[in-house]
């Protein structure tokens, strides 16, 4: 089973100075719990609805109004290839203790994100499982 069978498909980077009301109301839209963040058609970084809340709303003197992607974002950005094999990345996914990952193509272009959530639906349940303990298990 390759990546590209179970990624999210079209989910698009946006800019660091995208507003994080704007990227609230993509996440919901997609349904999704994260945006990756693209600069000089780079992938940057990533901002996780869990980042809103822990790098912005826990913070005195947010205003989510005015801020933008890259003052909650997480910098740095991993991701796998859509002809990956999934079990080979849901291990990446594992030692990162990340949940969701960018996908991209040959050609470096983004074109999707891998989630835990989507695999379950799909994965060997083996796999699934020691992914999903290890990586929970962190954000306790």
């Amino acid at each position: 089973m390759k990546v590209k069978d179970v990624m999210h498909k079209g989910v698009d980077w946006v800019s660091p100075d995208t507003p994080v009301t704007e990227i609230a109301k993509l996440m919901r839209k997609h349904d999704i719990g994260a945006i990756p963040i693209g600069e000089n058609d780079r992938l940057i970084g990533m901002v996780t609805d869990r980042d809103i809340v822990c790098q912005g709303l826990a913070q005195g003197g947010f205003n989510a109004a005015r801020s933008t992607a890259r003052e909650v974002m997480t910098p740095g950005i991993h991701c796998c290839r859509e002809d990956d094999d999934l079990a080979k990345a849901v291990r990446h996914m594992e030692q990162l203790q990340v949940r969701r990952l960018p996908v991209i193509n040959k050609s470096k272009r983004m074109v999707g994100i891998l989630a835990l959530g989507d695999i379950s639906h799909s994965a060997p349940t083996d796999l699934l499982s020691a992914c999903v303990k290890s990586v929970s298990a962190h954000h306790h």
